[in-house]
């Protein structure tokens, strides 16, 4: 997973995000994710890494939804298999971001939204900053993101 600058080609059709499109219960839980993913904000990069030592993008989203009791398969691409595709206009906390980086033919990186206002926001690894938050207003992540799923209805 290379590190760039990224945007999301879909930070324009976004629609009008409250929380109100959550249950009272699925909200929670997401907040928890979200919460527990931001547990490991700044720790370094490690390819197959899974703990606070150092994490790869799959293993941050994971480990955070192993935390609250989710199981996810452990490599991006096989994340991307999970839950359902839901439009990009959809977008909410909690869902999961699937890129196709560095010219790869398949979803290579992912990251969980952890906002959603003008710009769609998630917590992901890079290789060279570790875990941090970026935005899809970055060029990079705009032209390579492919697919939106969500995993908590």
């Amino acid at each position: 997973m290379s590190v760039g600058v990224m945007s999301c080609k879909s930070t324009s059709r976004l629609h009008s995000y409250t929380d109100n499109s959550f249950t009272k219960a699925s909200y929670k839980t997401v907040i928890q994710l979200i919460d527990e993913a931001k547990t490991y904000l700044g720790i370094t990069y490690k390819a197959g890494g899974t703990d606070y030592r150092g994490l790869d993008c799959s293993g941050l989203v994971f480990i955070a939804f192993k935390k609250i009791n989710i199981s996810l398969p452990r490599k991006s691409i096989d994340m991307s298999k999970s839950g359902r595709i839901i439009s990009f206009n959809d977008v909410r906390k909690g869902d999961l971001l699937f890129f196709k980086t560095n010219n790869k033919l398949e979803i290579n990186h992912v990251g969980l939204v952890t906002d959603v206002d003008d710009d769609i926001k998630f917590i992901h690894t890079s290789n060279q900053l570790g875990v941090i938050i970026s935005s899809t207003k970055e060029a990079y992540y705009a032209k390579t993101l492919v697919q939106v799923n969500r995993i908590i209805d």
